[in-house]
């Protein structure tokens, strides 16, 4: 039971970081115009956090990733690591930084996460990898973050040019 637990609260981070960041977000913590605020949390949660899980993921337990991705392990995962790590570790500082740090954070982790998507969907029509790790959660999380981070980021643009002035 414990076991199963702890599998399932693995397997669904990213989502419950999303919903995290929605929820703190809603709270309003910190004060600030909303689409700032939401934007914060969701470059610390599900884009920051979920980075440095995934990239931790990756580079400490690559037998694990990869079965769950359905790869064969490869040194590559390393490189795919040190990029998780790096978008992470970029998208939690953006958090604490102003608009123009955010957007090149979202810049590169829209990127990278966007082109996660588009890798995935390679692998399901030309491979048939319908694994959990490659169509299942992260599949969707690689469309839903970044879109988020981007709608965001330009709703909050307004908010930051105010208070520049």
């Amino acid at each position: 039971m414990i076991a199963q637990t702890i599998a399932l609260s693995i397997s669904n981070f990213p989502a419950a970081m999303l919903i995290l960041a929605l929820i703190l977000g809603a709270l309003g913590r910190p004060r600030g115009a909303a689409a700032s605020r939401f934007l914060g949390w969701v470059l610390l949660l599900p884009i920051g956090a979920v980075g440095l899980w995934a990239g931790i993921a990756h580079v400490a337990f690559p037998q694990v990733a990869a079965e769950h991705i359905g790869w064969q392990v490869s040194p590559f995962q390393f490189e795919v690591g040190m990029a998780d790590l790096a978008v992470g570790i970029t998208a939690c500082l953006a958090f604490w930084r102003p608009w123009e740090f955010r957007a090149a954070a979202v810049c590169a982790a829209s990127v990278f996460l966007l082109g996660d998507a588009a890798g995935h969907v390679r692998q399901m029509l030309v491979a048939g990898n319908f694994a959990p790790g490659n169509a299942g959660l992260p599949f969707y999380m690689d469309l839903i973050a970044p879109t988020l981070a981007i709608a965001l980021l330009m709703a909050s643009r307004g908010s930051a040019r105010r208070t520049a002035q």
